[in-house]
């Protein structure tokens, strides 16, 4: 069975339960980065949801981290927390013109977070998906939607993002809804039920039911046991996963991170 790369990774880099945990006792901070991205597969940059970055920040951290390493970059509030979305093309253009492209090969899918009382409205959220752009300065772009209110759960949301190539998140979540369809050529998880008092972030006994689920994704297939809506017309083809433990647990997000990379080996 051909399998499409599998990318494990964790929210940013930047936390200080993370030193001595996670990073060596004495390692500067400086180097966080080039630690994290040799001990995991990709990281979510989160500071781009709150502010612009120069090209040379994003330049930056792609000469830091090894060839094969992705970095997914979280959309910003100002395109995704308005009433209107149709009214964001500027947004979305500021957003992608900032230096996104800077990333190069290491560059994976831009994540646009939806808040929990953001509704479906089909028309203005078609709206938004057009405005998606496919590519920037030459480069590819992949986008994903993470949307967190249940009105999303229902067969015309994913049929428009399997139409447009958008992927709808997964997110294992302790309060929101969750929709396990594959609408893109790629899937993107989040592992967000974690918890700070549990050495891996994730019960062990948790860990099989990921790892399989990561193999079946990778390879075309659908885990067994999550929230399907729409029909199983998604092509069996081989899609890149990215898997993040993020939100929740996050001061062991990087052992599960870990955990699931050393399974997966």
């Amino acid at each position: 069975m051909s399998q499409a790369p599998i990318r494990i990774g964790i929210g940013g880099w930047t936390f200080a339960p993370w030193r001595g945990t996670f990073y060596p006792e004495g390692l500067s901070q400086k180097k966080e980065l080039e630690f994290a991205t040799r001990a995991l597969g990709a990281i979510e940059i989160n500071g781009t949801y709150y502010s612009t970055f120069k090209p040379a920040s994003f330049a930056g951290w792609a000469a830091t981290a090894p060839e094969g390493f992705v970095f997914t970059v979280k959309g910003s509030r100002f395109v995704t927390n308005r009433k209107l979305l149709a009214d964001a093309g500027e947004s979305v253009q500021r957003f992608v013109g900032q230096g996104l492209v800077e990333l190069g090969d290491k560059l994976g899918p831009i994540f646009w977070q939806f808040m929990a009382t953001k509704k479906f409205e089909p028309q203005d959220f078609q709206a938004f998906i057009d405005l998606l752009p496919a590519s920037h300065a030459g480069v590819k772009l992949r986008h994903a939607i993470q949307v967190r209110h249940e009105s999303f759960a229902v067969p015309e949301f994913v049929a428009m993002c399997r139409k447009a190539g958008v992927a709808i998140v997964y997110a294992d979540s302790p309060s929101y809804p969750a929709i396990a369809d594959v609408t893109g050529d790629f899937v993107y998880a989040r592992l967000e039920a974690g918890e700070d008092d549990n050495p891996l972030c994730y019960p062990e006994a948790d860990f099989p039911r990921w790892t399989e689920a990561a193999k079946a994704w990778s390879a075309g297939g659908l885990p067994e046991g999550l929230p399907y809506v729409g029909d199983d017309s998604a092509p069996r083809v081989p899609r890149e996963t990215f898997l993040f433990f993020i939100h929740g647990g996050k001061v062991h997000a990087p052992a599960a991170a870990q955990e699931l990379i050393r399974r997966l080996d």
